[in-house]
């Protein structure tokens, strides 16, 4: 009989392709843990920013955006970033109109999939003021096709099978960051760790850095459990869409994709975008 004591560590991340793909060789027992265990709690990243604020989880998901109302509780690690590198959440439409029409005032509403997503400050920095609703990340496409809302920031696998409801593209915030920026990459979301774990902190971080490198030197496989998360995607297309956001970029930032992180933040803190700029540690 197993005796020893362990310690169960609450993970939350979002529950599509790239961070199941992050994670799968904790979630399947492939990789020697020690006394620690990982619960996984998989919601979107809206919920996962809001759950953060109350420091409910030991180890979670944020986005970049959300990570500016945590970081009091929160540090962010240096690896598990979502960046996209010349792509990101994509601006769409039933029907072709000007990027500028769905500024507030002109009549249009735009579906965002969370007030604190990247996604939706990244819309604010590039488009000013709009009229918008919330709704669900996998429910956006249908609302747009559905005449619901008049476009709609797709997040997620959304960015890939848009066309395949005849929605149209107004705008790619991954491209817009990259000309503003001289090609930084954009960065949309990061996993991040409680503070006061203390010295487990290191110990943590190596683990979640070893899933993402296990993932990528095992793709197949890790690939072929990510499908059961990536709504109606071929395994081709799963296998693309986790190349966009799982890479040797999401094992360390690079410092351009820390550069990345400070120039958004703090962008939307000249902007009056975010209440102040947080504390970037990048925990290795």
């Amino acid at each position: 009989m197993d005796t020893t004591a362990h310690r169960t560590l609450l993970l939350g991340h979002s529950p599509d392709p790239d961070d199941a793909f992050m994670h799968f060789a904790l979630a399947a027992d492939r990789l020697d843990t020690g006394d620690l265990r990982f619960e996984h709690k998989l919601e979107d990243i809206e919920t996962l920013n809001r759950r953060a604020l109350k420091g409910e989880y030991d180890i979670t998901a944020v986005s970049i955006h959300g990570y500016a109302f945590v970081a009091d509780r929160y540090a962010l690690l240096n690896h598990g970033a979502s960046m996209g590198e010349g792509y990101g959440p994509r601006i769409v439409a039933r029907e072709e109109m000007s990027f500028s029409d769905l500024q507030k005032g002109k009549g249009k509403r735009l579906a965002i999939p969370g007030e604190w997503t990247s996604a939706h400050l990244a819309a604010q920095m590039s488009l000013g003021e709009y009229d918008y609703k919330i709704v669900d990340f996998d429910r956006i496409p249908d609302a747009v096709a559905e005449g619901e809302v008049d476009a709609g920031v797709l997040i997620h696998e959304g960015q890939l099978t848009f066309q395949e409801q005849g929605l149209v593209l107004l705008q790619d915030l991954g491209v817009w960051w990259a000309e503003q920026t001289g090609g930084l990459p954009l960065p949309l979301g990061g996993n991040t760790i409680r503070r006061d774990l203390g010295e487990l902190l290191p110990v943590v971080s190596k683990l979640l850095q070893d899933s993402i490198r296990y993932g990528l030197d095992n793709r197949e496989e890790a690939v072929a459990y990510s499908l059961q998360f990536g709504r109606d995607l071929n395994l081709a297309q799963a296998d693309e869409f986790i190349a966009m956001y799982v890479n040797q970029r999401t094992l360390d930032y690079g410092d351009d994709g820390r550069e990345a992180v400070r120039l958004f933040l703090q962008r939307a803190q000249d902007a009056g975008l975010v209440p102040e700029m947080p504390p970037l540690d990048f925990v290795r």
